[in-house]
């Protein structure tokens, strides 16, 4: 008999609660993953020896690190150490916003997709309990959805390739909810924009916030490291 075909997909894992809990359903959805995380200069990247971790704990099949280095043009708290990440709330799109990020994730993340045959993308991006970026907005998932049937061999020879975000719509109480049915442990997850070389958590910045806010209204222990 032949061998059957394996429906693999690219999971873009940051390491974070979200794209944990993404990992964890596209798994159950019968995927074989192949979990890509990127280095961008982050200030945080301590977040990426957790995504390790959660790639190898819930199966995935692969882990891969990419680089792209976009503390080089700045304009982010995040991935330039002269812009203090603000610890309290603010207005409009923060400082924290990566400009372009999740459009080279996905760029990315297509790119592998192609490679391995593989039509399906996950993107833990949520329009609920989040930051207010731009790039965690359907109308940018559904227009680089589009983008991707005429920017690939594969697009224009008929493969559909299709950007799954299933936590799009749903609060971080209900995030984690989801991810506890399917296994996820938590206390592995780094969320936190200015994490410590160990991991912990500085509890004031959005992120953590918002994190926070999750685990207080889904009833759970909040497993989260604090410095």
């Amino acid at each position: 008999m032949p061998t059957p075909t394996l429906k693999k997909a690219v999971v873009l894992l940051s390491g974070g609660l979200d794209s944990a809990t993404v990992l964890s359903m596209a798994l159950a959805q019968g995927f074989h993953c192949y979990c890509l995380s990127v280095n961008y200069g982050q200030r945080h990247s301590v977040e990426l020896m957790a995504a390790r971790l959660i790639a190898a704990r819930l199966g995935a099949q692969e882990h891969r690190v990419m680089g792209v280095d976009l503390a080089a043009i700045g304009g982010s708290a995040l991935t330039d150490l002269d812009v203090p990440v603000p610890e309290s709330p603010g207005t409009g799109i923060p400082v924290t916003y990566v400009p372009a990020r999740n459009t080279l994730f996905l760029a990315l993340a297509l790119g592998w997709a192609e490679v391995l045959g593989a039509t399906d993308i996950f993107v833990g991006v949520n329009a609920v309990d989040f930051s207010g970026y731009p790039d965690c907005r359907p109308e940018f998932l559904s227009a680089f959805e589009y983008l991707a049937q005429l920017a690939t061999k594969s697009g224009v020879e008929g493969a559909r390739f299709q950007i799954h975000a299933p936590l799009l719509h749903l609060s971080k109480a209900d995030i984690i909810r989801v991810g506890i049915a399917r296994g996820v442990d938590f206390s592995q997850t780094i969320s936190c924009y200015q994490a410590d070389p160990g991991g912990r958590a500085c509890g004031k910045c959005d992120s953590c916030r918002i994190r926070a806010a999750g685990f207080l209204n889904a009833g759970v222990a909040d497993p989260t490291h604090y410095r």
